[in-house]
């Protein structure tokens, strides 16, 4: 049992490397989608990474609640993909941002197989221009160091290749 963190910017490899792993391990397997189909792009994007995928995985599709999905969870091993778009439905969603965090750090470090978080680093690039971005982007640095206290291994993806950062 372990919690990995794995972070990057957008296309940097952070998915592609979670998949290797946990395709590197025998056992029951579950992918964890946090997204929600609002528009065509997202609908076909959705629909391409099921096909990648393929039928190896059990797929769970649950856009805000991670930590009982996790609580709830007899996998051996799982990827929740994405700690970011999550954040983004529980902002919207109008939920306390901060005790949703603590749930799903609190179950994660309680789950009973390893778990794989993937995120994106939002505080790279410049300043954002609007206050909600600034909000999404602070909130986003807070929980991705909350998950970074309790994994065991956090990697840092650039351009296709991991940074193992502890």
């Amino acid at each position: 049992m372990a919690v990995i963190l794995i972070g990057g910017g957008a296309r940097s490899g952070k998915s592609r490397f979670a998949l290797e792993r946990l395709r590197a391990v025998q056992g029951s397997r579950a992918f964890v989608a946090t997204a929600q189909a609002f528009d065509e792009e997202m609908t076909a994007r959705i629909a391409r990474h099921r096909t990648e995928r393929g039928s190896e995985f059990s797929t769970i599709e649950e856009p805000l609640e991670l930590a009982r999905v996790i609580a709830a969870s007899k996998f051996d091993m799982m990827i929740v993909d994405c700690l970011t778009l999550w954040l983004s439905n529980i902002m919207f969603a109008g939920r306390d941002c901060h005790a949703e965090a603590e749930a799903l750090a609190h179950a994660a470090q309680a789950a009973a197989g390893t778990v794989i978080f993937v995120t994106n680093e939002v505080g790279c690039g410049i300043v954002p221009e609007n206050a909600l971005a600034r909000e999404f982007r602070d909130r986003a640095g807070f929980l991705n160091q909350r998950m970074a206290a309790i994994a065991d291994e956090v990697y840092f993806m650039a351009f296709g290749l991991p940074l193992r950062m502890k």
